[in-house]
Formats: structure tokens, sequence, C-alpha cells
């Protein structure tokens, strides 16, 4: 028997399996690497249902946030208005409302007061203790006076309001003045001073707005009112 040549060998079918590998020839329908390890296996298809389950848990955790967010926006609608805070001033003895946006410490435009509320911008009220006095009403019209000097300077002062007063255990008096200028920069001032008796130590409270509104006068009124 004649050997067959080499050229006339069948090809193997296994030839990609041996060594060393039979390198690709020009139109081979594979790559080399597929002839070397064998065809490339398509990657598994993604569940569709995994997919969804995924969806589901995301949607149900959104609502569980919504609802939440609900009920805690509900939890504060429902809380009480925290109520208006209060200014002691042990030096004078009393206690005194603040205002809505209002702060304590706020400089004094004058010595010896010794508490001093405001809100920072047009409106101050004053407290400070001070020794009895015969006359409360006189010793008022003084004091407003004194302080209408000091404070307001203006061209022209009118008295607006010249009263007695009672407020919690404590009398006295309170008068109110209206500052006016003759320039156009600036806009009339309001002054009250109330000077009170009993129920401990005499005090006296100045309460000063400029410009005078309303709004500002409604403001002293509350603090002078809630003085205990």
């Amino acid at each position: 028997m004649h050997e067959r040549s080499r050229g006339s060998d069948p090809p193997d079918e296994r030839s990609h399996l041996t060594w060393p590998p039979r390198i690709p020839e020009p139109g081979d329908d594979l790559p080399p690497s597929a002839r070397w390890y064998g065809t490339p296996v398509a990657p598994p298809e993604r569940e569709p249902g995994r997919l969804r389950r995924v969806l589901v848990v995301l949607l149900s955790l959104a609502a569980v946030g919504a609802v939440l967010a609900g009920v805690v926006a509900l939890a504060l609608w429902a809380l009480p208005t925290t109520p208006p805070g209060r200014v002691t001033d042990p030096v004078a003895g009393v206690s005194y409302p603040l205002p809505e946006s209002w702060s304590a410490g706020t400089k004094a435009p004058v010595t010896a007061f010794t508490s001093v509320v405001g809100d920072g911008a047009n409106t101050t009220v004053m407290v400070m203790p001070v020794e009895p006095a015969s006359d409360v009403r006189a010793t008022t019209v003084e004091l407003s006076e004194l302080y209408a000097r000091l404070l307001l300077h203006g061209d022209e002062v009118k008295v607006v309001d010249d009263t007695e007063i009672s407020v919690g255990p404590r009398t006295g008096y309170t008068r109110s003045l209206r500052a006016e200028y003759r320039d156009v920069v600036n806009r009339p001032s309001y002054l009250r001073v109330a000077f009170l008796v009993g129920g401990g130590r005499p005090v006296v409270v100045v309460g000063m707005a400029q410009p005078d509104d309303p709004i500002s006068r409604a403001e002293i009124n509350t603090v002078i009112a809630g003085l205990r």
C-alpha cells in the first residue's frame, strides 16, 4: 500500500483540539478563538420576571415613602403653635411677653435700663426699677418729657395719650407722645412711658417706635399689658 501524501490527507474533524492549534485561513467562518476553544456561547438572556420583581419592589418603596411623608406633614401641622416667649427681668422683678420676631438683649438707646427687647429695626421697649413716688401721674409726666428730649428730638411733640393704667396686680399711669419733624428725612416717632406701682418694686416701661405706625404701637401695648 502506498502511503498517502500529507497533502491528500482528509481534514481532521478534531483539528481544533490538536496541538499546536491550526492557524485559521482566510475565508474561515469562525475567528481564531472559536477554532482554538470552541464556538462562543451566547450569554443567557435576562429573565423578564426578575426585572418585573425589581420594579415592583421599587414602586412599593416609593409608595411607602410618600405615605410616611404625608404622615409626618400631618403630624407637624397638628402640633400646637408655640406660644410667644417671655422675658424675665430679675432686677426689676417682672416678666413680660416677647412679640413675634422680637428678641431680647437689644442695645438700649439710653442707660440704666435692666432689660431691653425689640424688633431690631424700628421698635424698642425698655424696663427698669425705680424708687417709689408720691405722685404717680406727675412722675410719669416728668419721665415722658425727659425721654422725649433724649430720644425724640422732635420739632413738634404732641401728647396722644394720658391716662391711668392697670396691669395685673399693678396700677399706675401712662403717657404717649408723637414727635414730628420739619425735614423730609425723619418720619414721625412714637414714645410711650408707663409708671407702675404695687405688686413689687415700682417699674418704668419706655417704648419707642420710629416710624410711628399702628403695628409698632400695638406691639408696645402688648409688652406693657402683659407685664407681671
